[in-house]
């Protein structure tokens, strides 16, 4: 379910030291440093970029403000971003963007999942994406496009081969009816719902964005 949600002028100096941070500029959407703010403060990565959008093109008096202020003093805005993140009731969960719907689902996504905590929906996402470029027969841990995802992931290539097979379950064109009993089989059918409506070069651009997140 989406919400709407309402902005905070505090947040700002949150999102500025994050846009600040080498390189400068607005940061991809799920990037480590964007995600990891996004958890914090319970909105989604594509509200902040919004935001840091704003910044990049001072869009407000306030902004100016706040530019002209620590732009050039990353000392002043550590001190202000660590006293903001020691006030009581920091990141209170029900008020964040103002008239924007955000996706509730993509806090569980970066989660790692109570039936296997190697693996996050979101990678999940990533293997799917795989499974739609591979037919049955290439996926193997010998295939090149299993074993660079399985490295960016930081996985054993044959446990992304694991995933792979239980998504041919999930597959109804491929009609297999063996029952497993992988408590991955839920979170993998789980995905292929979230992700079957969607055409294969929607999913293969997510994938594309959700890679930043597995970049070091």
């Amino acid at each position: 379910m989406a919400k709407k949600v309402e902005w905070h002028d505090d947040y700002w100096l949150l999102l500025m030291q994050a846009y600040l941070q080498k390189p400068v500029g607005v940061k991809p959407l799920y990037s480590r440093v964007m995600v990891g703010l996004s958890m914090e403060l319970h909105i989604a990565p594509q509200a902040l970029q919004a935001r840091m959008e704003q910044i990049a093109r001072l869009d407000t008096p306030r902004i100016e403000r706040y530019w002209k202020t620590y732009a050039s003093n990353p000392t002043s805005l550590a001190r202000a971003v660590r006293l903001l993140r020691e006030m009581k009731g920091f990141g209170a969960a029900d008020e964040f963007y103002e008239g924007v719907e955000v996706q509730e689902t993509f806090e569980r996504d970066f989660r790692p999942l109570s039936e296997d905590e190697r693996l996050t929906p979101a990678m999940l996402i990533l293997i799917l994406d795989l499974y739609f470029q591979l037919t049955p027969s290439t996926m193997v841990t010998q295939t090149p496009e299993v074993a660079e995802l399985a490295r960016l992931l930081k996985l054993k290539a044959n446990e992304v081969v694991q995933v792979l097979d239980i998504f041919q379950i999930c597959d109804p064109y491929l009609e297999r009816n063996e029952v497993t009993f992988s408590p991955l089989l839920l979170p993998c059918q789980q995905v292929w719902q979230r992700m079957v409506d969607k055409e294969p070069q929607q999913l293969h651009a997510l994938a594309e964005e959700l890679k930043e997140y597995f970049r070091r």
